[in-house]
């Protein structure tokens, strides 16, 4: 007797739930210490379709120091105190907003863009989302840059922070609807 099993796939399910003492670790949006020479102030907000702050996202940022190095080293959850890891994962508040401290990330090549990479979880998400935040400055770089030049210039403007009065950056996740920031498709 031949009888064949139909497997069918498993069907998604939303992000989360997040179990706050299994994600957090000291210092996680610290990639380097606040007050270290070149540290910045990573800030924004996120928000859902709906205009409406999200309280409970989570972003990892992943990027080059000051001069476009990539950290090749192992243990990007140390927190020494001097040390620039490369790598954060932040939790936003109960008013949406979240924050790092990190540096102006360099060109990883000559003449190319430099950028922060992104990757949100948040509720009602059936997987993470990947995007990018670009700094403002070199106007050059970000229109060779073959992501941006590949949109529309409103859609562009999603994915470039906004440089603030005191060196920080500022850069707000709208997650769907008017002014959506542009996402990332890794297959």
């Amino acid at each position: 007797m031949n009888n064949q099993t139909k497997l069918v796939p498993t069907p998604g399910q939303t992000v989360g739930p997040f179990y706050g003492y299994a994600l957090p670790f000291d210092k996680d949006n610290e990639l380097l210490a606040p007050g270290s020479p070149g540290s910045i102030r990573l800030q924004g907000t996120v928000y859902d379709g709906a205009g409406h702050t999200i309280p409970d996202a989570i972003l990892e940022i992943w990027q080059p120091d000051a001069e476009g190095n990539v950290v090749q080293k192992a243990g990007s959850l140390v927190r020494d105190g001097y040390t620039f890891t490369g790598w954060g994962r932040g939790a936003v508040g109960n008013s949406g907003v979240f924050t790092f401290t990190t540096v102006n990330p360099g060109p990883t090549s000559p003449g190319s863009a430099p950028f922060i990479s992104v990757a949100i979880f948040a509720r009602g998400l059936t997987n993470r989302l990947f995007t990018r935040i670009y700094l403002p400055e070199d106007t050059e770089a970000l229109a060779n840059d073959p992501l941006l030049s590949s949109l529309d210039p409103e859609r562009r403007k999603t994915l470039i922070a906004r440089r603030d009065a005191d060196g920080g950056l500022t850069w707000d996740v709208r997650l769907q609807g008017e002014g959506e920031t542009v996402f990332l498709d890794f297959q």
